[in-house]
Order: C-alpha cells, then structure tokens, then sequence
C-alpha cells in the first residue's frame, strides 16, 4: 500500500458497480434530461418504483472512440493477461514487478467479451480479431441506448473527441462531437447507473492558470474548444455525482506517448513524431520552440492510471477530476535523450503559430499529489524508460514491416 493512502471498509454499496444514491434519484428525475436536445425517457418518466439491478461479477466495458490513440491499447490491458503485456515494455524488473501487483485484480477481473470497443470507423483486422467491436457515433442517443442495453454495459469509458489542433481547424464539428456526444453519455450513464469515465486533458487550463505546477483545483479558462468542452464535462460531471450520484470519474491527462496510434492532431504529437522520425530519416522538424515544456506520459501508465482509478473504492476518492502527472520535458531534452541512442539525429525548430500559442497556454508541470495520496497512483516511465521503450517498440514494428531503420 502506498504511503499516505486512506483506507476504508467497502461497503456493498461501495463494492457493486452501481452508486448507492443514484437508483432513487434518478427515478426524481423531470421528464426532459438535462440534455440541450429533449428526449422521453421511460425510466425516468415512471412512478413505478424500481429495485436496482443485482451486481455483476464482472464490468462490463463500452469504450467509445475506440480507435483512436487510448482506446485499443486500454482494451488490451483490460482483455489480456498482464505479463504478455509488461514483455513488450522496456522495463526493469522491479518496476513491471510494481505493474503486476497493482494490476492484479484487473487480470482477475475482466475479460475478452467483457470489453467492447466501438468507433465510426472500420477496425483493422487486428482489432477486430482481439475481442468485440460495435459500430457506435456518439451523436447517435438512441443507437448508444441500445448498445447500453443489449450488451449490459455497466462501465462506461468516453474517449471520443476532436483533439486541440484539430479542433480550432474545426469548431463546429468539435462542439458538436465533445459536447453533445458528451450529454449523449451523461444521459446514457445517469440512466443507467453507469460508472462513467470521461477523460480531461492538460488543455483545459489556459493562460490564467498556475503553469508549475497546476493544481487539481484552480482558474482554468482555456482558450481551445478542446479545453473549454473539457472543462465543460469536468464541471457536469461533477454536478450530476453531487445532485444525482452519477459515479462519474475523470483523469487530465498530460501528453500520451504511445507507438501504436499515429498523431492525431494533439499539441504535444511532437513527443511521439520525433522517435518516428529519428528512425527513418534521422531528421524532424519540431513545431514547438526547443525549451516549450510540457508534461507528459507513457502510454502504459496512462492505462494503469485510468484503470486503478476506475477499481478505486468511491470513498477513497475526495475528488472526481483528478490531475496525473509522469514526467515533464522539452523537445531538446527528448532529443538530446534520443542521441543517447541514435547520436546522428538532426532536430530543426519551425513554430507553428497555432500549436504554440496553445503549448504555451498550458502547464509546465501537473501536482498529482491528491492522486497519490487518495488512490495511490505512481508513474512507472521517467524520460530514460520512455525513450528506451519507444525506441525499440518503433524499430521492431519497422523491421516487422520490411521498412528501413535508420
């Protein structure tokens, strides 16, 4: 157990997957959600009193947006054994020792049939042969009912969004899926007793916010739809857990880096294009100025994080949006990491006017302090793993693929 960490007795109420407040409640719920479209919903309009659904053994987990840079990689973690996982990680022993132990109950927990991934767009064949996968637009209420229902979904993970850059290229196509898709699962959670997870990001603070470090709780005011819709989930999630009970669990992430997705237009895609680029040409031309500092994060801990956080007792929890943090860098610094092993690597800086702007509306650091006391959460990359795992992952799947290595 880590220092620090409260401990309490579960109750059942605890212990199911279901909040102990949310059932009752629901049921007092008008008959127009909350929603900015109206929809009847039987189960809200009813007087009938209704007993809550008896606890599953199991989770079962619907992962929206899939297919984008978190999604297959969490259901991965959630469907498969975790020591065929930690042998692809550039690790040492004690610390895939330290994964193990904290993810062991995940293992026992869930399974492939239990973890469904869903997107608008076409898996590919790996994907589809790893476990179940739904069609599923998050703009679609009633076809995600359905899903809910016909599948038994209890947990819900919400990862579908347009990312920072993308989205001021395109705002209403960003409001659109960040905050209307986002009442979609709201409602969908709210009734259905859901525990619903929704990620936030480095980029719902702006320029107003404490930049080194940001805490959990302070002025946020971003200036990107990304951040202001990330806020906007924040907020109402946190409204329906205090008046309604919904189990609503939020994560700001910093910067993913992970080798399996390619950038999907994030502001920090920089820290996973360069390791890409040091391989095959040995040259990338980075749109951040040299010492814009970020924090960022392994792809793998920002999986453990969001699992540990979603098996978290709720009474370990003094918050529902919490900051984790990992590591913070510069693009010098990661390049001058990577010519530890590739020393003839050629970094030029071209600033891209928008992406800096908003890098450096953005903390230098996160204080996940809350984080590790509350739930005992702790990173397993520093900067050294990171490059090291990032580096090998690349020049295996270069290889595999008859690519040149550079």
């Amino acid at each position: 157990m880590q220092p620090g960490v409260r401990v309490c007795v579960p109750t059942a109420s605890v212990l199911g997957l279901f909040c102990s407040g949310c059932w009752s409640k629901v049921l007092s719920l008008p008959g127009r959600s909350f929603s900015c479209f109206p929809r009847q919903m039987s189960r809200w309009n009813s007087q009938e009193t209704l007993a809550p659904p008896p606890r599953e053994e199991n989770p079962r987990v619907l992962i929206t947006g899939g297919l984008g840079q978190l999604g297959v990689g969490l259901a991965q973690m959630l469907r498969f054994d975790m020591h065929k996982f930690l042998r692809h990680l550039s690790l040492s022993k004690d610390q895939k020792s330290v994964i193990t132990i904290s993810m062991s109950l995940s293992r026992k927990q869930f399974g492939r049939e239990n973890v469904i991934l869903s997107d608008i767009k076409k898996p590919p064949p790996h994907v589809l042969s790893s476990g179940p996968f739904v069609y599923a637009d998050v703009l679609d209420y009633k076809h995600l009912r359905e899903l809910v229902v016909n599948h038994r979904i209890t947990w819900l993970v919400h990862y579908s969004a347009l990312l920072s850059a993308v989205g001021e290229a395109n705002v209403a196509l960003a409001r659109k899926i960040n905050i209307t898709g986002l009442h979609n699962v709201l409602d969908l959670a709210l009734e259905n007793c859901l525990r619903l997870f929704v990620p936030s990001t480095i980029g719902a603070f702006g320029p107003s916010s404490p930049r080194d470090p940001a805490p959990d709780l302070c002025v946020q005011r971003p200036r990107t739809i990304y951040g202001v819709s990330k806020v906007h989930g924040e907020l109402m999630g946190e409204y329906l857990h205090h008046k309604y009970g919904l189990d609503f669990r939020c994560l700001r992430y910093p910067g993913v880096i992970s080798v399996n997705t390619s950038p999907g237009g994030g502001t920090t895609d920089y820290a996973v294009q360069i390791f890409h680029d040091a391989l095959s040409t040995g040259h990338h031309e980075c749109y951040l100025r040299p010492d814009t500092r970020l924090p960022m994060m392994h792809i793998s801990d920002c999986h453990r994080a969001t699992v540990e956080f979603m098996q978290a007792p709720e009474c370990q929890l003094s918050l529902r949006t919490y900051n984790i943090a990992a590591m913070s860098f510069t693009p010098e610094e990661v390049a001058q990491e990577i010519r530890k092993h590739l020393p003839h690597l050629k970094v030029t800086y071209n600033p891209d006017s928008v992406r800096q702007t908003i890098a450096d509306s953005w903390p230098v650091r996160f204080d996940d302090s809350n984080a590790r006391r509350d739930w005992g959460w702790a990173p397993a990359f520093g900067l050294e793993e990171l490059v090291a795992d990032m580096l090998r992952s690349i020049r295996d799947m270069r290889t595999n693929e008859g690519l040149p290595v550079s």
